[in-house]
């Protein structure tokens, strides 16, 4: 099938620590993404840990209902280093989370002495068929995840600014 992931770096000018912090507050995700998709939180509760759902509402003009909801599992937390999640959504009327297989991926890197590299990844290698019939994929283009890490670095920088 080739390459189903697209991988994009920066550096931020805010510590690794300041960085994860802005990537676990599921408050901070809407601005993060830079699709428009993304809206409010469902949960409020940080990030914590592998295992954890955090729901999100969402929109997508080309989805039956315009607005949705998805349910992020997290599949890597190594603090303040690296966090991914899968999304999907729960089966009606059951508790059972059914992920489309793909992830989203942080990984972060102390860049000199107060800068983070952070590479953000969003592979799409395990998506079944059955969804790849209705959904093309990417979805979007890799300017997608430049955008987000743009939009991350100048909500680290700014509550950085804040704090110093």
């Amino acid at each position: 099938m080739g390459n189903e992931t697209f991988s994009v770096e920066t550096t931020v000018e805010a510590p690794v620590e300041a960085v994860f912090a802005v990537l676990t507050d599921p408050g901070t995700h809407a601005a993060i993404d830079g699709t428009g998709w993304v809206r409010e939180p469902k949960d409020d509760e940080p990030l914590t840990g592998e295992g954890q759902v955090f729901r999100m509402a969402m929109y997508h003009p080309n989805h039956p209902d315009g607005d949705y909801e998805m349910a992020n599992r997290i599949t890597a937390f190594e603090a303040p280093r690296t966090i991914s999640w899968e999304p999907g959504q729960y089966s009606p009327g059951s508790d059972v989370l059914e992920t489309g297989g793909w992830i989203w991926r942080y990984d972060l890197a102390p860049a000199g002495d107060t800068g983070t590299t952070v590479t953000l990844s969003y592979d799409w290698s395990a998506v079944p068929a059955q969804i790849r019939e209705h959904i093309p994929f990417p979805p979007f283009e890799v300017d997608h995840l430049h955008n987000s890490l743009s939009h991350l670095a100048e909500i680290a920088t700014s509550r950085q600014a804040h704090r110093g």
